[in-house]
């Protein structure tokens, strides 16, 4: 079998178009990422095809000097400066600013909740910018978008980062919060734990469609039925009165806490509960700031890239407006050890 640009694509782990690119030594791929691609081609003894390489060239030099395709950057946060400032959103922008550099993309950033602007209005500065397709990032409070979105979705290509999103559903890319949350369970029980409970916003949890509490309950089969916990969700009101969540300790009695919140490390230190010595703690989130947690890296940098691959996709099959069958794509997590659990038993 001959050797094609698909075969780098997948060893590499980049899209087919990103290794078009490198080869023909794009300035919009990083010098790292051309050396290894065309290490791969090496490898496997790809050639390009002369023809079809000049072809290639006569066409981009018929183009203006400079053009670059363009996509919009939604922050659908309520905080206009999420995309710096968020604990978790900067990484879903991060990944999504290296895809589209690789691929030869400019992103333009918008703010969803710009006041006063509809989404006639958003479909006009868009078509004025150029732009070819929408990344929506930053959905943390509901999964439904603003209306002034919809003529935006008729208009463009859009795909959906972190969430799936209702009324409309678009195609979206996340972490597998199930698995995750059955993951980090099975991983509590291998260093023998007996009473794993979960501290968690309801919030939340419904954003991801219950997923975080579904892969819980799931770990919990196979545990007898007196240790089955129930969840603390109400972890606002903990924040305001921590004599709520004392409570919910002192009645199911988890020996390890499975949860999104640093703060809840700051309530079991004010109740003199010594982590990992009393009791556990296993972040679902872990973040690189806190790198002596235990928890599960849900790696959002990996979603972004993913979202952007998925929306060149659609621009380049021409796909627009409410799709029939919304894809998704879900990014594996994978387990970080830590010092706020015990030490495997087994």
């Amino acid at each position: 079998m001959r050797p094609t640009m698909q075969m780098i694509a997948d060893r590499v782990g980049v899209s087919k178009n990103a290794v078009s690119l490198a080869l023909r030594s794009d300035p919009s791929i990083s010098e790292e990422m051309r050396r290894k691609i065309e290490q791969v081609a090496a490898e496997i003894g790809y050639r390009r095809n002369p023809a079809f390489g000049e072809l290639m060239s006569q066409m981009r030099r018929s183009q203006s000097a400079g053009t670059r395709a363009t996509i919009a950057l939604f922050n659908a946060h309520n905080d206009r400066n999420a995309f710096r400032k968020h604990s978790t959103i900067p990484s879903y922008v991060e990944g999504c600013r290296q895809r589209s550099l690789e691929l030869g993309y400019q992103l333009d950033e918008f703010w969803l909740n710009e006041p006063e602007t509809s989404g006639e209005r958003w479909v006009e500065i868009l078509e004025a910018r150029g732009i070819r397709g929408v990344a929506i990032v930053g959905l943390m409070g509901e999964n439904r978008l603003r209306e002034c979105m919809l003529p935006v979705v008729d208009a463009f290509p859009c795909v959906v980062t972190g969430v799936r999103t209702r009324a409309p559903a678009l195609s979206f890319a996340s972490v597998d919060h199930y698995i995750l949350t059955k993951i980090a369970f099975e991983k509590a029980v291998g260093c023998g734990y007996k009473r794993p409970g979960l501290v968690l916003d309801r919030v939340i949890d419904g954003l991801v469609d219950y997923r975080f509490s579904a892969g819980y309950r799931s770990g919990q089969e196979g545990l007898p039925g007196r240790d089955r916990l129930e969840p603390f969700f109400d972890v606002g009101n903990g924040e305001e009165n921590r004599q709520h969540f004392a409570a919910w300790l002192e009645r199911e009695r988890p020996d390890v806490i499975f949860t999104l919140y640093n703060v809840v490390r700051h309530w079991l230190n004010d109740l003199g509960i010594k982590v990992p010595k009393d009791l556990g703690l296993i972040q679902l989130e872990w973040r690189e700031g806190d790198p002596d947690w235990a928890g599960m890296n849900q790696h959002n940098e990996i979603t972004g890239k993913v979202a952007i691959d998925m929306l060149i996709g659609m621009i380049h099959q021409g796909e627009r407006g409410v799709p029939p069958f919304p894809r998704a794509t879900l990014i594996g997590p994978t387990w970080v050890p830590g010092s706020t659990i015990a030490r495997p038993r087994i």
